[in-house]
């Protein structure tokens, strides 16, 4: 059990002490009650960043449980954090999660250059998070930008909404294998 204490008020007025991690743990559990619950809400969100709010909102400050676990952050993402500390489950760092993906041969429905853009999306993730797949913009920089302009890959994937449809389906494969 990790050394770091929280101090609350509980429902009774009483006050009570309890380590960061398992007054994260209630709390996590308190907004998504299964593992299941909260999979579904990550994989579903078209942006993470709202439920890591939501939580930091409810007393779960994940920063500091990665200071207190020792999980580095450029190793492994807020999800495999949550289900570490709420669902006691080891967490995969997106290096081995974006393997996985590309074990899954989900890419190989693509064509050439479109595997090109999902496998950048996915060195993203690996390098950055999951931030880097949710946001359009990533589509200006390298190595998307030699590919054309955002208008232009999403024209390879036949159209926005089909290129937004296979970023959701990677994010999916990322997260699937809790």
């Amino acid at each position: 059990i990790l050394n770091e204490r929280v101090q609350f008020i509980g429902n009774d007025g009483r006050l009570i002490t309890e380590s960061l991690t398992a007054y994260s743990k209630r709390n996590i559990i308190r907004q998504y009650a299964t593992m299941d619950n909260f999979i579904n809400a990550w994989t579903q969100s078209d942006k993470t960043k709202a439920i890591v709010t939501e939580l930091l909102e409810q007393g779960v400050f994940l920063d500091e449980l990665r200071k207190v676990s020792g999980k580095v952050e450029d190793t492994i993402d807020d999800f495999d954090l949550i289900l570490h500390i709420a669902y006691d489950k080891k967490p995969l760092t997106r290096r081995e999660r974006a393997a996985n993906v590309k074990k899954s041969n989900y890419l190989h429905k693509y064509s050439e250059v479109c595997q090109k853009v999902l496998n950048a999306l996915l060195e993203k993730y690996q390098d950055n998070g999951i931030d880097e797949l949710e946001n359009l913009q990533v589509l200006r920089n390298e190595p998307f930008s030699s590919l054309g302009s955002p208008s232009t890959i999403m024209k390879l994937f036949d159209g926005k909404d089909k290129y937004l449809m296979a970023v959701r389906e990677l994010k999916k494969l990322i997260y699937e294998a809790a």
